[in-house]
């Protein structure tokens, strides 16, 4: 069964808006100092309902291997924008938390990466209204 051209019109469109977002998104991480892995890494910590996130926690969300999570909180600790620390309940696992220069950068760039964000919404909305008037 082909999809209806409107389906790839839709599919286009919205690869195409989100694709923009991430290269505009790379270019205000790199210009913040950091890469926009880094800055994943610390939008999830930052959204953690504790201040504090398990690197096995951080691994799953960012479909990352333990190792690799480790040395991207490395680079992260390194430039004073985490801390790790040994979880009291668990000796086996370390628990990263961001610091309060992590927090300053943190904001500047979500901010930045939310006028973004709004900037591609047209696009993004008008593709997925197509999207879903072709499931109806």
């Amino acid at each position: 069964m082909a999809l209806d051209p409107e389906a790839y019109t839709g599919l286009a469109g919205f690869r195409s808006a989100l694709r923009r977002f991430l290269a505009a998104s790379e270019v205000l991480c790199r210009d913040g100092g950091i890469t926009p892995q880094q800055y994943q890494a610390m939008i999830a910590i930052k959204t953690r309902p504790t201040e504090s996130m398990a690197i096995k926690d951080l691994a799953q969300q960012l479909l990352l291997t333990h190792h690799a999570t480790v040395q991207l909180v490395d680079r992260l600790c390194k430039a004073g924008l985490v801390v790790r620390a040994p979880s009291e309940s668990d000796r086996r696992s370390v628990l990263v938390s961001i610091t309060d220069r992590g927090e300053e950068m943190l904001d500047e760039l979500a901010t930045r990466h939310l006028r973004e964000m709004l900037r591609h919404e047209p696009e993004l909305t008008d593709s997925l209204k197509r999207l879903r008037a072709l499931k109806r």
